[in-house]
């Protein structure tokens, strides 16, 4: 009986991340990043889960990691997604807008079957805007993802 509590002991303090917090998020690639992505690429975004993926009120947020544009002019905004939900986050239809300094950069009607963030999950996402969803030809960083539920 001993045996089972000090296991059971062993792993709930295996979820107790560096600042001493119960961690009961999870983080997970996607299977195409899973292949692609740079190991200094993977620590930085292993480090931004590290430091916020303590839920808060929010359901879902949207943890910035870098931005971009792409050669054909596209915005490439590209967020750690927590869902802290128990239950599946998936984007059918759903409106994102990106903002900076509360003005509107871009707004687009993503639909991405391929993305599926299970309870409790993590994971990062680049969304590309097209040329015709930006009000501005630049960008200039830190920025802020943010949609709108479908209710």
């Amino acid at each position: 009986m001993i045996d089972i509590i000090l296991i059971s002991l062993l792993l709930w303090l295996k979820k107790i991340n560096k600042r001493g917090v119960l961690k009961l998020q999870n983080l997970q690639f996607e299977p195409s990043w899973e292949k692609a992505i740079a190991v200094k690429d993977r620590q930085q975004i292993r480090d931004i889960f590290n430091n916020s993926n303590i839920t808060d009120v929010q359901n879902i947020r949207f943890v910035p990691i870098w931005e971009a544009m792409n050669y054909k002019g596209e915005i490439l905004i590209t967020v750690l997604i927590h869902n802290f939900k128990d239950t599946v986050l998936t984007f059918q239809k759903q409106k994102f807008t990106y903002h900076e300094s509360e003005e509107v950069v871009a707004e687009h009607i993503f639909t991405i079957p391929q993305l599926v963030i299970k309870p409790k999950t993590s994971t990062p996402w680049t969304f590309i805007f097209p040329i015709e969803s930006l009000y501005t030809k630049e960008i200039r960083g830190n920025g802020k993802l943010e949609y709108k539920q479908n209710l």
